[in-house]
């Protein structure tokens, strides 16, 4: 496995915080969501920070590598794009599915809006292999895949997260985005242990770590990104960092963001947190979770369990065959059916599947509404500013029985349109709602009401005229 050169420690660039980014000292290097950057025309913060030698790397959110489908050519290609315009020595994404339905399951295609998590079965695994070496084939640059934090788990699930990590980079020489708050997302959310996954891991794989907050409610972990860095997150940080010098720490903040001395403060705790455990790994003894350990060896994954990793291949060099091209069609045949009956019950209000906890997925189906609604607020900001306090449960009960089945900006539409033909009465906000329909949307929805009708007719007539 080729090896990256050490990227230090950096921020997520958000336009937001682009200025006070471009202040900080110390910051190495910047990641950014790769499809909130359009090739052809970079914000100038980031070629301001180019120009000074700091690394920007493009960090994908809407491909899908965990889903049953293969890759989407047109994605693959915007996210070589990036990279290339970027200058980025790798590209990074997610190890979850974000749509499902479609051709393999002859159902309307859903769109999740959300990273939700992939089955850890021998189906899925072979799947996300096939993905990833097709990515690792159509992008300039090394692939690195993020492992993704979590509210409902999959039944039957045939390995743990640190297996499952293990033999994925073992299969297709991928490297690892490790984000230690979602490990201790999973853990609070589904009893997982952040030390065995860590146990578990091909360490020599991580390309760079992700840090972030958070915060707990009714017993779940909500992974916001919107808060302060916890001790826990801090603790599973120096738990790896005991373990390898990780080759880059990134801190996330995705919104709610604080004055830019707070978040130099929590660079600064990330800093002392892998320095610390680095020292005191050299010495032979390292902190997890406050308690003093003798390291322990990496693990390597066999077919009978876990066992010491001694003489094992560095993941990649040793490639595992594929399965037959029969057999990966009948796995993704199986995954889509199963994805696309989860992802309809958490968008679509259909029965939950077998095995499902469903109360978990009541939650996760309120979480994906409301992130609907916060999204489609951000890019269609004028909607909540017609509707002002209507917004909101308007646009969660319109999402209860309205799958998203485009981006965001469709969605928005999609809404406007909902309420249009729903016979609002006329009123200063109908008209401004309108409005901003047709500004984007061409001819308006036709309404229920006949007088309605012909007034707008008489309307588009008159400014036609």
């Amino acid at each position: 496995m080729q090896q990256l050169r050490p990227l230090g420690t950096g921020i997520g660039w958000r336009p937001e915080i682009a200025e006070a980014v471009e202040r900080m000292p110390g910051i190495d290097w910047v990641e950014a969501v790769a499809e909130n950057v359009c090739p052809g025309h970079v914000p100038e913060s980031l070629l301001r920070l180019r120009a000074r030698g700091v690394t920007v790397v493009p960090h994908g959110v809407s491909l899908g590598l965990g889903g049953a489908d293969r890759p989407d050519a047109s994605r693959l290609t915007a996210l070589a794009e990036r990279a290339e315009a970027l200058g980025s020595p790798l590209v990074t994404e997610h190890i979850a599915f974000v749509r499902a339905g479609g051709p393999l399951t002859a159902s309307p295609l859903l769109e999740a809006g959300h990273l939700l998590p992939v089955p850890r079965t021998r189906d899925a695994l072979d799947v996300l292999c096939a993905n990833v070496r097709a990515a690792q084939a159509a992008l300039p640059v090394p692939l690195a895949v993020e492992n993704i934090a979590a509210l409902i788990s999959w039944p039957g699930e045939e390995m743990t997260e640190g297996q499952f990590l293990y033999d994925l980079a073992d299969r297709t020489g991928v490297r690892l985005l490790i984000d230690v708050a979602n490990l201790h997302t999973n853990h609070v959310n589904r009893g997982e242990d952040p030390s065995k996954a860590l146990d578990e891991l091909p360490v020599e794989a991580i390309a760079y770590v992700h840090v972030a907050g958070g915060f707990e409610r009714d017993g779940v972990w909500h992974d916001s990104h919107a808060h302060p860095v916890p001790e826990p997150v801090l603790g599973i940080l120096a738990d790896l960092a005991s373990r390898v010098a990780p080759p880059g720490v990134l801190l996330e903040r995705d919104e709610n963001f604080p004055e830019p001395a707070e978040l130099e403060r929590e660079l600064t705790a990330i800093r002392h947190t892998v320095t610390r455990a680095r020292a005191r790994a050299t010495i032979g003894a390292g902190t997890r979770g406050g308690v003093t350990y003798a390291p322990t060896a990496p693990k390597a994954i066999t077919g009978s369990g876990v066992e010491p990793a001694a003489g094992r291949p560095e993941p990649g060099a040793t490639l595992r065959a594929e399965p037959a091209s029969g057999a990966e069609d009948a796995a993704r045949q199986r995954l889509a059916l199963a994805q696309a009956a989860l992802l309809s019950a958490l968008v679509a209000g259909t029965p939950a599947p077998e095995g499902f906890d469903r109360v978990r997925l009541g939650l996760q189906a309120r979480a994906l509404a409301a992130k609907r609604a916060d999204v489609v607020a951000k890019v269609a900001p004028e909607l909540p500013e017609i509707l002002a306090e209507v917004y909101r449960p308007a646009f969660l009960a319109y999402a209860q029985g309205h799958p998203m089945t485009g981006g965001y900006r469709r969605d928005a539409l999609d809404f406007a349109e909902h309420l249009l033909l729903a016979g609002l009465p006329e009123s200063t906000e109908t008209r401004a709602l309108r409005e901003w329909w047709l500004e984007r949307s061409g001819p308006a929805p036709l309404s229920r009401r006949p007088g309605a009708r012909l007034a707008r007719a008489t309307r588009r007539v008159l400014l036609g005229r």
